[in-house]
């Protein structure tokens, strides 16, 4: 392979180019899972039977009545599993329980002519339970001492050295909330076999590989015998990365045991009930600081709520620990980690994986500290930036810590920030009822698989004969762009117009043992690949190429002989350099090649290099680089209800040289709403009760889950892209942009903090509930406001 980051004078990546399914998407003929299911005869519709127990062991189930419902075709139960009756990669997570360990588990599913009929089904089956005592809580959880997975510990430094330096020691709790993913398409998956006992499996997937795996031991099969394709998501955010392996799993075995296609579609509020969220966590924490504001220490635990089961726990928490600490250095830390086994459902990857809420963990201290060492916020943070030569508490080097102060520095001053400040100032002061906060926060995020063999991609590249190309990747579309990046990877490869690049759906039997399309790494590994492939072709039709031009040469230019190096391809021409006026068309020099019996065909291969990670020790180099960036947020809040308006965001992230801007700049604007509505409206809640609904998720529908619409949209939306940021050793210069952009929403929350705060008398903890609610925002500025008036009132003379 060339140089991978390098991108030639002329070339399709780096163009505001489109989604390649814009059009498809808002005209209504873009095709998911769900719709391919009803051009098949005999489809047979799946539904659970919902446990309504949060903890019980199955003493009875007669499925027998539920096959005199009209339409009912099977019942599947544990007995017709022929493999493994485990849906996890941790083989803690039966398909079909015995013990069922949250409130709404799928105790058996209903295979129906009609989804109606399935349904009528399920509620015919005779279940008997024995409840059994549930845990729905992380203080439950501590107090019971019920821990799963490891307890790992990011250690650095001399923590106590570090606080016996420090002039200025606080302690305290912080608390974060979950999140639901709700994209718009929920779990789904589609199950035929074919006359040879293949089994084909269409699904709503991030990582059609494992899903592969899954169903094959589920079935009793070999991984060639199970096909999984993806054709699009409706949106993923991690949540389709593990949880779909199961449904699907259902689905083929519908499939193989009644010969039948089988469709398993869950609707949202069985996928909010059976489906994993974000994690939601606590941390309890110690920190110390100079006299001049530098942090010299953390101490802290975090502990994560992880459910019933493993899932992806366990990377999600060792990633919150690299990243308690942000963008700051801190020489001495020691921070435990630890998952808590609750009775929910099993929590999962969500954008960010753990990153967000140990980001939150060093903001959360940062914002309430500041007054207390009589530092205004901003600077507080400015002053504990990582620099040049500072390393990570895992030992990993900071790469481009300038760049950290460049996106900065940028921001303060688009954004007009020491302006705005004194302008807030002035209105807080005039209007005693309604106040305004603003606030600066900075994200740096480290982009690979925590797990270091995940970090590779393959890809399939064909060139027919007509010069028309068509690409197979191991990455999944889910909205993100990463499609239209990859089309645009390869047309800048082949040196081609876009127009003349198709690419087909994931799947398995193309590119195996692929890498979950996670850890924002999706352009980067795949794009590797795509890029590989490519130039393996490029470098055969070069050959082919240099004797084509060689010989027009001779016609023009008596003394011209090419070599295959100095052949060039460029928007779909290709020519020896420096004489554009010689090129051959594309098509031309394919045309050739085949008649010359030339591969137009290569498999592409990438794996991310400079990698290393001892899990153990919690010490290496886990990331191929850093994404940087920081925002403005200003708000305005209601002393009255606490209702509050985001009055204008301004955003700058370093995406490297984008490899398609106008995906990338969508990706900023989404992840920030998709943060905001995390921190500020989106609150899971469980019936934590004694009573007979013990566990149950109360928010369990659109119309008690509060998300992000345009009425939480920022009235003012900057959003920009750093300029001059190549990243070397990246595809094409660029860097990840999925996950990164969520935190940027964390000003918001340090906004809101502010605001709170102007209630108040300066010098004084503001802390704040997450997610900060309009209830939780009530009760913090109501707190700020009695403690004004406690400090203002007379105080009683002695004798």
């Amino acid at each position: 392979m060339t140089s991978l980051y390098e991108r030639p004078a002329v070339a399709a990546v780096g163009e505001a180019t489109p989604h390649e399914s814009a059009g498809l998407h808002v005209t209504g003929h873009a095709l998911y899972t769900d719709d391919l299911g009803v051009r098949l005869s005999g489809l047979l519709h799946a539904w659970p039977l919902q446990a309504p127990h949060a903890h019980a062991r199955v003493t009875r189930l007669n499925v027998g009545p539920a096959l005199g419902v009209p339409g009912v075709v099977r019942v599947l139960t544990e007995d017709d599993v022929p493999g493994v009756n485990d849906s996890g990669v941790k083989h803690d997570e039966p398909l079909f329980p015995s013990e069922v360990m949250y409130h709404g588990q799928a105790v058996c599913w209903v295979l129906a002519e009609s989804l109606d009929a399935a349904r009528l089904g399920a509620e015919q089956i005779e279940v008997e339970y024995e409840p059994l005592p549930a845990l729905l809580t992380l203080q439950e959880a501590v107090e019971a001492g019920s821990f799963q997975g490891g307890q790992p510990t990011l250690q650095s430094g001399d923590v106590e050295a570090g606080f016996a330096g420090s002039s200025h020691i606080f302690e305290g709790e912080s608390e974060f909330g979950g999140q639901e993913h709700f994209y718009l398409e929920t779990n789904v998956s589609l199950a035929q076999v074919d006359e040879s006992g293949q089994v084909f499996v269409q699904s709503s997937t991030q990582h059609p590989t494992e899903t592969q795996e899954i169903v094959a031991h589920v079935l009793g099969l070999a991984s060639h015998e199970v096909t999984v394709q993806c054709l699009r998501m409706g949106g993923g955010f991690g949540g389709k990365e593990m949880q779909p392996h199961g449904y699907a799993a259902v689905a083929a075995l519908g499939a193989v045991l009644t010969g039948r296609p089988v469709r398993l579609r869950l609707n949202r509020q069985q996928d909010m009930t059976l489906t994993g969220k974000r994690h939601p966590f606590h941390a309890r924490w110690k920190v110390g600081f100079s006299e001049a504001g530098q942090l010299q220490a953390l101490e802290a635990t975090l502990t994560s709520d992880g459910g019933w089961s493993l899932d992806l726990s366990e990377p999600v928490l060792a990633r919150a620990l690299c990243h308690v600490e942000n963008a700051y250095h801190i020489p001495h830390t020691r921070v435990r980690g630890r998952i808590a086994k609750t009775n929910k459902t099993s929590q999962t990857a969500f954008r960010g994986f753990g990153g967000p809420q140990g980001m939150l963990v060093i903001e959360d201290i940062l914002g309430r500290c500041a007054p207390l060492l009589g530092l205004e916020a901003h600077e507080l943070r400015a002053r504990n930036f990582y620099r040049p030569g500072d390393a990570t508490p895992y030992g990993q080097p900071v790469r481009h810590a300038e760049r950290l102060h460049e996106v900065w520095e940028t921001l303060l001053r688009s954004a007009d920030f020491a302006e705005r400040k004194a302008e807030i100032a002035a209105f807080n002061a005039a209007h005693p009822h309604v106040k305004r906060g603003l606030a600066v926060t900075p994200v740096k995020f480290g982009i690979s698989f925590n797990f270091t063999a995940y970090n590779q991609a393959g890809a399939l590249v064909h060139v027919y004969k007509d010069g028309s190309v068509l690409i197979n990747h191991g990455g999944t579309e889910m909205g993100q762009g990463l499609h239209t990046k990859m089309i645009q990877v390869a047309a800048t490869a082949l040196g081609v117009p876009t127009s003349s690049v198709r690419l087909a759906p994931t799947r398995t039997d193309k590119v195996p043992n692929t890498s979950a399309t996670a850890a924002s790494s999706g352009a980067d590994l795949n794009g590797g690949a795509i890029k590989d492939a490519c130039e393996q072709i490029k470098a055969r039709l070069a050959a082919v190429a240099a004797g084509s031009l060689s010989a027009k040469g001779k016609a023009k230019v008596q003394t011209l002989g090419v070599h295959p190096d100095d052949v060039r391809f460029e928007q779909g021409r290709v020519f020896p350099v420096g004489h554009p006026e010689l090129a051959l068309d594309f098509r031309e020099v394919v045309h050739d090649a085949y008649h010359l019996r030339t591969q137009l065909w290569a498999a592409g291969f990438y794996r991310t290099p400079g990698l290393h990670w001892d899990r153990e020790a919690m010490r290496g180099e886990p990331f191929k680089y850093f994404s940087y960036g920081a925002s403005v947020s200003e708000v305005e809040v209601d002393g009255f209800t606490g209702a509050s308006r985001l009055r204008r965001v301004d955003l700058l992230h370093d995406v490297g040289d984008s490899l398609s801007p106008l995906i990338d700049l969508g990706q900023v604007e989404g992840g920030f709403v998709q943060g905001a509505g995390w921190l500020t409206l989106e609150e899971l809640r469980w019936d934590t009760s004694d009573g007979p609904n013990r566990g149950r998720l109360a928010t369990q529908t659109a119309s008690t889950y509060k998300l992000p619409s345009f009425s939480e949209m920022p009235e003012v939306f900057n959003v920009s892209l750093l300029e001059r940021a190549t990243e070397s050793g990246v595809v094409y210069g660029s860097k990840a942009v999925g996950e990164p952009p969520l935190m940027l929403a964390i000003s918001v929350r340090e906004a809101l903090r502010q605001a709170c705060a102007a209630f108040g008398t300066p010098g004084r903890e503001t802390p704040l509930p997450c997610p900060a609610t309009p209830e939780a925002v009530f009760w913090t500025l109501d707190a700020a406001r009695q403690a004004a008036r406690s400090a203002a009132a007379p105080q009683p003379v002695g004798d």
